[in-house]
């Protein structure tokens, strides 16, 4: 049997050429102080053990004036994939890996974040919402400029006020004070207009479709921030009761009727 590193490579390279794998250009964090991260077209590294499934490759990149994104969009839209396959790209990329983009220029990040999911732990006597506390303080007591930050939703096991009035100071607190790599998926479209007040804040949404009550997810991301979840729409697929779900839509119209943070999104 013929062990030369020729017939070790030959099968790797044939793999990567026909997953579309792309070699990402690395730079240590003090020699990339302007621009850390770009992907062209990504994707999730296991779409093509799915059937014949497709992912949609979308784009991203930080700059100086897009440290922190904040990422809106429906539910089931694809927000959580997006941002773990991000996370998941860095890690291929410091392990020398080659990663599922066409072009991909990483920033070596010396840690890497994450709060994302909600669960309790009942051993310690921790509620799901102090569990989330607890990692959003591990977070900004450790994360430093050259760290990767990714968030999906702070807030959600309290109050509609509290929540929204912590994931807005969380948000702030890494943009200003630890300013590293971050986005933030969230369902408080109000954070949209913390780009308003920050320079180094931008807005992101999930495309989607709306023809009468029927939603069609594009799974794209672009640049602008979105003002609906879709929630209701999201209860409707699910099965809630159509008597429930009217109901709700009458009581969405009211809350939207008093909301003072109204205007246009961008």
């Amino acid at each position: 049997m013929d062990f030369s590193l020729g017939n070790f490579f030959k099968p790797s390279a044939i793999a990567i050429k026909s997953l579309g794998l792309a070699r990402p250009a690395q730079a240590l964090p003090a020699s990339l102080s302007k621009s850390p991260i770009a992907l062209s077209k990504f994707w999730v590294s296991v779409r093509n053990f799915l059937d014949s499934r497709k992912f949609v490759a979308n784009d991203i990149s930080f700059e100086d004036n897009q440290k922190l994104i904040i990422l809106t969009g429906p539910n089931a839209s694809g927000k959580s994939c997006f941002i773990r396959q991000l996370g998941l790209i860095q890690i291929l990329t410091q392990i020398g890996s080659f990663v599922p983009a066409n072009n991909a220029e990483i920033k070596i990040a010396d840690r890497i974040f994450t709060r994302i999911g909600a669960v309790d732990d009942q051993s310690s006597g921790q509620s799901t919402f102090m569990v989330e506390m607890s990692e959003t303080a591990s977070i900004l007591n450790q994360a430093t400029s050259s760290s990767l930050v990714l968030l999906d939703e702070i807030g959600r096991g309290t109050s509609t006020f509290d929540g929204l009035s912590i994931a807005w100071s969380v948000s702030e607190y890494l943009a200003k004070k630890i300013q590293c790599n971050t986005i933030f998926a969230t369902h408080y479209h109000e954070l949209n207009y913390l780009k308003n007040s920050n320079k180094n804040i931008q807005n992101f949404q999930v495309l989607v479709e709306q023809n009468n009550d029927q939603l069609i997810f594009s799974h794209r991301i672009i640049k602008g921030g979105s003002n609906k979840s879709y929630g209701i729409e999201a209860a409707k697929l699910a099965g809630v009761p159509k008597e429930v779900i009217e109901k709700a839509k009458s009581v969405l119209n009211s809350l939207e009727e008093n909301n003072k943070l109204n205007y246009d999104i961008k």
